[in-house]
Formats: C-alpha cells, sequence, structure tokens
C-alpha cells in the first residue's frame, strides 16, 4: 500500500472550484445565495475612510482658538469642496479680511476650540470586491463578502506573478517545447490570455505588454527576464500585487522547461474560451498556488467536496520535484515494498515511474508530488 500524501498540482479538466472573496475591512455584501454572478459581477463593497486633513484655523486667522466657532462658514457633518471657505474674519471696518480655505475635498468632521484647528475628512476610498470567476453565490459571509462556485477547468503552476485578470484563450505555439518569442504575438491579441511552450523571451514579454495581452502562461520562465519586466528583484514574500499590466504563470518552473503534455493539451482544447488568471503566489506557510480557471458553458453544480489527500498507487499521475529528473511528469509503474539505499546513503523506499517519453526511472517517494486530477 502506498504512503498518503497531500495533492500537488491541480491539472484537471473538470472539478469543482470554491473560490472565497473576502473584503479586507468590514462593508456591505451586495449578493445573496444562488445568484450568478460573471468575473466583474462587484459581490461586496466597503468604504476606507479618507484621510483626515487638519487645518489650523486660529493660527491662519490670527484668533484666539476659542474664537473659532464663531468664524466658521460649516458646520460638523457639511460637505466642503476643495479652496471652500471655511472660517472668515470681518476685520476692522471691513478691510484686512481674514479667509481660511480648505485644503481638500471632504467632510467637517471635528472642531476643536481648544486647539482652534478643525478637521475636514477627505472622500472614502471604495473598494469593490469582484466575484474573479462566474459562477453562483454558494454563500454568503455578512459584511464580509460570499463564496463562489463553479465547475471547470483548474490548472494550478508554480509561480507566477501579477493579479487577478480575465481573458479568452489563445494558444500562439505549436508544441509544448517551443519557446514563445515576439514573433508568435501576431493579430489582435488585445484582452486574450496567450499560452506558450517551454519559455518566453524577455522581449516577448514586453511586446504582450504593449499589445494589451492580459494574461501569460507558459512552462518556464528564466529569472532574468521577470526581473527585467518587474524592474526589481523577487522577494520571499507573496507575489500578485505588482504594479504590471498582465499577470504570468509558470507551469513548470524557472528556465526553460517543456509544459507537461497534458497541460497544454488541456489549454489548447479550452482555446477561445474565457479563463480567469492569478499570479499570485506564496510558497511558506499558507501556500498559495498560481492558478487558470475556465469555467463550464452549462449550469453550476452546487456544493460538491474538494478533493482530499491522494494515495501513490499504481497509475497516479505525478511530478519528479529533485534532480536530475527534475520537473519531469510522469506515472506510476511499480511501487517496491523494500527499502533502497540511495547515493546519499539512506535507506529509502523509492517508485518506478514511467515518464512521458517512456522512460521508466528509480526515484524516492519523497522526491515526487501527486498531480491531483
Amino acid at each position: 500500500m502506498g504512503t498518503a500524501y497531500t495533492p500537488g498540482l491541480t491539472v484537471s479538466a473538470q472539478t469543482t472550484v470554491l473560490k472565497t472573496r473576502r473584503l479586507p475591512i468590514k462593508g456591505e455584501v451586495l449578493v445573496k445565495e444562488g445568484d450568478h454572478v460573471e468575473p466583474t459581477t462587484v459581490v461586496a463593497r466597503a468604504k476606507l475612510p479618507g484621510l483626515m486633513q487638519t487645518v489650523r484655523v486660529a493660527h491662519i486667522l490670527g484668533i484666539e482658538p476659542k474664537e473659532v466657532p464663531n468664524v466658521l462658514q460649516v458646520k460638523v457633518g457639511d460637505p466642503v469642496e476643495k479652496d471652500q471657505i471655511l472660517a472668515e474674519t470681518k476685520g476692522f471696518l471691513g478691510l484686512f479680511r481674514g479667509v481660511c480655505k480648505s485644503p481638500v475635498k471632504g467632510t467637517l468632521e471635528l472642531v476643536s476650540p481648544e486647539t482652534g484647528n478643525i478637521g475636514v475628512r477627505e472622500p472614502p476610498t471604495i473598494i469593490d470586491l469582484h466575484a474573479y470567476i462566474r459562477g453562483v453565490i454558494a454563500q454568503v459571509m455578512p459584511d464580509e463578502g460570499a463564496i463562489v462556485e463553479t465547475e471547470g477547468a483548474l490548472i494550478q503552476g508554480i509561480f507566477g506573478v501579477g493579479g487577478e485578470r480575465q481573458g479568452a484563450l489563445q494558444v500562439v505555439v505549436n508544441d509544448p517545447s517551443e519557446v514563445l518569442t515576439p514573433a508568435h504575438l501576431q493579430g489582435d491579441l488585445n484582452g486574450k490570455v496567450i499560452v506558450g511552450g517551454s519559455g518566453i523571451e524577455g522581449s516577448a514579454i514586453r511586446k504582450a505588454a504593449e499589445m494589451g495581452v492580459t494574461g501569460i502562461v507558459v512552462g518556464g520562465i528564466r529569472d532574468v527576464d521577470l526581473i527585467a519586466f518587474l524592474g526589481r528583484d523577487i522577494g520571499v514574500a507573496i507575489t500578485g500585487g505588482e504594479n504590471i499590466p498582465l499577470s504570468i504563470v509558470a507551469t513548470e518552473g524557472f528556465g526553460e522547461i517543456r509544459m507537461a503534455n497534458r497541460t497544454f493539451n488541456l489549454l489548447k482544447n479550452l482555446s477561445g474560451k474565457v479563463a480567469s488568471l492569478n499570479g499570485a503566489t506564496q510558497i511558506r506557510a499558507g501556500v498559495i498556488r498560481p492558478e487558470i480557471i475556465v469555467p463550464n458553458d452549462g449550469e453550476v453544480v452546487h456544493h460538491a467536496a474538494p478533493p482530499g489527500a491522494q494515495m501513490l498507487e499504481m497509475d497516479t499521475p505525478i511530478r519528479i520535484i529533485r534532480e536530475p529528473y527534475f520537473g519531469k511528469l510522469g506515472r506510476v509503474r511499480a511501487l517496491p515494498p523494500e527499502l533502497v539505499k540511495i547515493e546519499s546513503g539512506a535507506d529509502v523506499r523509492v517508485l518506478e515511474a514511467e515518464l512521458e517519453d517512456g522512460q521508466r526511472v528509480m526515484v524516492p517517494r519523497a522526491n515526487v508530488e501527486i498531480i491531483a486530477e
């Protein structure tokens, strides 16, 4: 019997996807359970309070702090415009008139006779939380957000950058081993999510951005090209908040790595359909995988249980995550029960895997991850 493993990357043509959409602060939920939503549907909205601007009225007008309430032209709660007169002194015989104007648009929120200052709160920032995927609302979280459910294809990547975006999939190479170059970028690709093969040239990333491409999916990407595009090095914290015009997902890793046939063929079969793509990645606690989600065209099936842990057994699809076969995909063909001594001198359990090219190799079981189907 194989040892239980948590599934690795999911590459599935049909699965249930549940996406939790949660506001960063409490707000108003705009949908109800059972509502059908599109990626751009606003499911919840919050107002982030604007900055408080302190206006030193007594100092500006040259009066005592306790006199400020008597010279105000507005009262607490009133909206004000930028450069609107907040307070005014008439001076002697109408001469030497003193005026204090608002530095910003906002609302008069406080008046302090002790300091002679008043506070103008700038307008709030509206935070709209979108559904991100097409589906139905499976659950509402009062004041916080909702869970969106859909049935469709889910492909997880190894690494990505850029936030949530949508676009029709378009495969622009002929083979999963092909490197995406500027020459592949032809025609109208504005708003599209393009699919390459084993990698992408740095110049192709820049050209894609100029053409209005919203997402790039490739097998691998060179770190130097990514750093050049981002304008900075890649940190170890979560990605996804980069200020870039498109999102990038690498399905296999860094460098030029042939995209798995299964992944490439699935994306090719989905060509023309609208995908939701998110490059956000976190490799430490609370792992976050970059993803491509393509909902079905038909009805959504509700509340299906998500896949649990899988067993390493005969014919299980796997990815090897250590050299010398790093990044290779295959299927389990044998699970010898006895321990085998490896180069490090350790006695470990191994498995025999048949790679995509037909080669059979023996690798430690700890050096593979299951690809959830």
